[in-house]
């Protein structure tokens, strides 16, 4: 049956809120918890402080975070289920956690690669979109990008350093979150996730802040114990339903609204037969939708 879905928005004086878009108006109802009340699930996908505030309006409702700003509580388990082996024991604990999308990714790619051969080793190169930094990192990029173009002062409240037009390895000292906590983030839940495919190697993980509004672009470099063939790996991806793009490898544009994982450019290392380099990208905020949804159908 189609779920009864209402929307709730923590708001300081609890007021009502009309949310429009081009073909849509939403009303969002406070957060109360009149209005948690008999709720199936509830999603979590605002600020921290909102999520902190529905699970003390709420502790018993089953909680999916879709923000892991409540993965350090006892309780929480981590969840990736388009990344968990079939045979997973999954259990209904009443606050879920929908790991990064990059660590998703990651875990993804190198369960279906060890069907080709067993693997030794892996390094990944994570391009971090602004939309993870929500939509205060979107406006960021975008008022940056207007401010660099006309010389005007840019707005840095949310990276404390210019993004526009520039990579970053780290964010300024008064960023709101340091990148490399994030990495540790991604880190974490790579940890957790690939803890549950016997063999799979832990990936060294570098996280790149990237000047683009959507879209995870992840370069992997993985080694296998035999010889590595591109061909014969672009095959056995595609049969494990990833979209393999050989001609035209996909790009965060290219994705945008798409499910899944794309990836293409599979080229074996130059200077070691048995490595590869695969370029992957996947919408980032689709893809943590998608397992969320997945997590919630397993209470209804």
């Amino acid at each position: 049956p189609a779920p009864r879905i209402h929307l709730i928005a923590a708001t300081a004086d609890n007021a009502t809120v009309l949310s429009a878009d081009d073909e849509d108006v939403a009303v969002m109802t406070p957060l109360t918890a009149e209005s948690l009340e008999g709720n199936s699930v509830t999603f979590l996908a605002g600020s921290p402080a909102s999520s902190r505030r529905t699970l003390k309006l709420a502790p018993s409702t089953p909680l999916i975070d879709l923000t892991a700003s409540l993965d350090e509580q006892p309780e929480a388990r981590l969840r990736a289920p388009s990344a968990e082996p079939a045979n997973t024991r999954r259990t209904k604990a009443t606050m879920q956690v929908i790991a990064h999308p990059a660590a998703i990714a990651i875990t993804t790619l190198l369960a279906r690669l060890s069907v080709t051969g067993k693997l030794r080793a892996c390094v990944a190169h994570v391009f971090e979109p602004a939309s993870e930094r929500g939509q205060r990192g979107i406006e960021e990029l975008r008022k940056q990008t207007v401010s660099v173009l006309s010389f005007q002062k840019l707005d840095t409240t949310v990276f404390d350093t210019q993004l526009a037009f520039n990579l970053l390895a780290r964010y300024g000292e008064e960023a709101e979150e340091p990148l490399e906590g994030i990495e540790q983030r991604v880190e974490k839940h790579a940890a957790s996730l690939i803890s549950a495919w016997p063999g799979l190697p832990m990936p060294s993980i570098r996280l790149i802040q990237e000047p683009v509004f959507h879209g995870h672009s992840i370069s992997v470099w993985v080694e296998f114990e035999g010889n590595a063939d591109a061909d014969g790996i672009a095959g056995k991806l595609t049969e494990f339903g990833l979209d393999v793009r050989p001609d035209e490898p996909p790009s965060n544009a290219n994705i945008a609204g798409q499910g899944g994982l794309s990836v293409g450019a599979i080229t074996v290392d130059h200077n070691n037969p048995r490595a590869c380099w695969i370029w992957m990208v996947t919408d980032n905020l689709r893809l943590t939708a998608e397992n969320a949804v997945a997590v919630a159908k397993e209470f209804l």
